[in-house]
């Protein structure tokens, strides 16, 4: 006879949810609380048992449909965490929290825009001042100090006929 004649396979067994489990109570096929809190979630549960307690879990969620239950136990597991940092405000701390953060940056967005706007009405008379002084006379002196009016248009600089980009006038 071999080892394997004496082996003995054994029919594996429901394992209790972790609600089942934490609680010390058998946990049969139609436990309420075994499709949401699985063995290996103990935490979870812990929460939602110490701040809520298992009857009171339990009826919640025997109050809600079938089909939104899912939903429900996370909206438990999630107060019930925010309950465990903050037991006085829980989930809605942390939602004022939030909210004022959007508000403080809802004023800072405000703040960077009418910036933006003073910058851009600054930058708007700076180029209407340089463009008002092109089309100013500027005074040069030539020929011992006389002066005359040389206006934008008239520039060399700018006109290539009057002053050729080309070198053909250099000997």
């Amino acid at each position: 006879m071999g080892l394997e004649s004496l082996i003995v396979t054994r029919p594996r067994t429901h394992q209790p949810c972790a609600a089942c489990r934490m609680l010390r109570r058998r946990c049969d096929s139609n436990c309420i609380l075994a499709p949401y809190f699985p063995c290996d979630e103990m935490d979870k549960f812990a929460k939602v048992h110490k701040v809520f307690g298992a009857s009171n879990v339990i009826k919640m969620i025997q109050m809600v449909e079938e089909t939104n239950r899912e939903d429900a136990v996370k909206a438990l597991v999630y107060e019930a965490t925010a309950r465990m940092r903050d037991p006085v405000y829980g989930s809605t701390g942390a939602i004022c929290q939030l909210q004022k953060m959007v508000q403080e940056l809802k004023m800072q967005l405000e703040s960077t825009k009418a910036r933006v706007l003073e910058l851009q009405q600054q930058k708007d008379q700076l180029w209407s001042v340089l463009m008002n002084v092109n089309h100013l006379d500027l005074l040069s002196p030539i020929n011992g100090g006389d002066n005359f009016c040389l206006g934008y248009d008239d520039s060399i600089a700018y006109d290539p006929d009057k002053f050729p980009v080309v070198g053909d006038w250099i000997f």
